[in-house]
């Protein structure tokens, strides 16, 4: 069986462990930050979830949906979370389809580590923009994948679209 090691990934989820090694929910510390700031990968607000930046992205444009409730368990989710969480998926491929103009999607959930979640205490939805092709030469010979947009440039992009969704 084939093996896809990606290091860099453990590398930031480390990062994250405060000084007595307890592991920090990144979610959580985004919830508190200021979309508007540059530190932060929030790109929109919501009462009940945010949407985030991949900061090791699959794909140009792969954002998270996450609950502000620090919760592990899909099942846990109110209705008026789970509400808002499909709102802000719907509005989030309609502003990548805007701005990036993808030819599909991948979205979903990895639930516990067993099913691949690198962050498993923090419930989140990943929406990945796929475009034909985007499986290229890079990531097949050379073990590389090439994200050819700046996270920054593509975080102002996605604001300004989700107010204008938002009407805001």
């Amino acid at each position: 069986m084939e093996k896809l090691w990606s290091p860099w990934r453990s590398h930031y989820i480390e990062s994250f462990k405060d000084k007595t090694g307890d592991e920090q929910c990144i979610f959580c510390i985004a919830k508190d930050q200021n979309v508007e700031s540059d530190g932060s990968l929030k790109v929109l607000d919501r009462d009940l979830s945010m949407i985030v930046l991949n900061l090791y992205p699959y794909n140009n444009g792969h954002l998270m949906v996450v609950p502000k409730r620090h919760i592990s368990d899909f099942t846990e989710l109110s209705n008026a979370e789970m509400q808002q969480i499909h709102h802000s998926i719907k509005i989030t491929l309609t502003a990548l389809r805007n701005i990036m103009k993808p030819h599909g999607f991948n979205i979903g959930a990895n639930l516990g580590k067993a099913a691949g979640a690198g962050i498993d205490q923090h419930l989140h939805f990943h929406i990945v923009p796929r475009w034909n092709g985007d499986t290229n030469f890079m990531p097949v010979l050379g073990d590389v994948k090439v994200i050819s947009q700046d996270l920054l440039i593509t975080k102002k992009s996605l604001i300004e679209e989700y107010k204008l969704l938002l009407n805001e």
